[in-house]
């Protein structure tokens, strides 16, 4: 019995498997024929092909029946697993393929975690359920630093620059908010103006987090006419929020922080502003992985 590089008999292929499970379930050739789609001269000679390859007969057959031989019987196991790995295996590729399976590394900025981040991930886990999704919370600039180095797949982060080969596609827009603490002589206005923050201590999060993230909410300040002196550095809304409730100072947000204030803490709108906080898709421009691309295209439906 000549035999390829794999050890397997040579001439033997995938058809001669499937052919011989047919017969060996239906215990006659016509019938195999049929469930084959196949004329019956043509499956027998296979058959006689595969006996020949293996070196033995699989099957008895007389005009009346056809019975499995020791032999037959213990490859038909063989066979029948054989043929579901490879179906396995082929299904699991093209599911890869597509973007139906694999790990995909999302890194996020923390704010992002109040707006659509939530509803994405779950949508996404009900397209894409074998998908294994490895999550990690961070700044912008850290998001982006790992995009760039290969350690995440994708990113939604928070204004950041463009950057020389990351694709950058804004998913939602916020307006700013100015966050007071309750006892402030305006907290009560439906919306205040930049100017109420002029003169207060601010408690915001670090420049490390993204240049544009960072300088993006003070421009407002400074198109009123002031920079403000940042007193206290935060890395997390949460704890920004509770410094502002405890009397350290004011900030600017978006406005989805909003949502998680206490309650010796309020987030007005800004009148007469326009500029706005841009949450945004990012992944590398060369990466066309369809695992890469089918989250994109699910963060950009909204």
């Amino acid at each position: 019995m000549q035999r390829n590089d794999s050890g397997l008999p040579r001439g033997l292929e995938l058809r001669h498997l499937r052919y011989f499970v047919a017969v060996a379930e239906e215990l006659h050739f016509g019938r195999a024929a049929r469930r084959l789609n196949l004329a019956q001269p043509p499956l027998s000679q296979q058959i006689r092909q595969l006996e020949e390859l293996l070196g033995g007969p699989l099957l008895l057959r007389n005009s009346r029946s056809v019975q499995l031989t020791p032999a037959g019987a213990a490859f038909l196991g063989r066979a029948r697993r054989t043929l579901r790995n490879v179906h396995d295996d082929v299904w699991e590729v093209r599911s890869i393929s597509q973007g139906a399976r694999g790990v995909l590394r999302i890194g996020f900025a923390g704010s992002a975690i109040l707006t659509v981040l939530p509803g994405l991930l779950s949508r996404y886990r009900t397209q894409a359920p074998l998908v294994d999704l490895n999550l990690r919370e961070s700044f912008t600039a850290q998001v982006v630093d790992g995009l760039l180095s290969g350690s995440l797949d994708a990113g939604i982060v928070r204004d950041t620059d463009p950057v020389s080969g990351l694709d950058i596609r804004t998913v939602s827009s916020e307006p700013f908010v100015a966050v007071l603490p309750s006892d402030h002589p305006d907290a009560h206005l439906a919306a205040v103006p930049v100017d109420v923050l002029r003169g207060r201590p601010f408690v915001y999060y670090p420049r490390s987090a993204g240049t544009r993230a960072f300088e993006k909410p003070l421009s407002l300040c400074e198109a009123a006419g002031f920079r403000p002196v940042i007193a206290q550095e935060a890395s997390q809304w949460l704890t920004i929020l509770r410094l502002v409730g405890a009397g350290l100072g004011v900030s600017l947000a978006p406005a989805s922080v909003a949502e998680v204030a206490p309650a010796n803490v309020v987030c007005r709108p800004l009148s007469k502003v326009t500029l706005e906080s841009n949450l945004q898709f990012v992944c590398r421009t060369d990466d066309r992985r369809p695992l890469v691309r089918s989250f994109e295209a699910l963060a950009l439906e909204h």
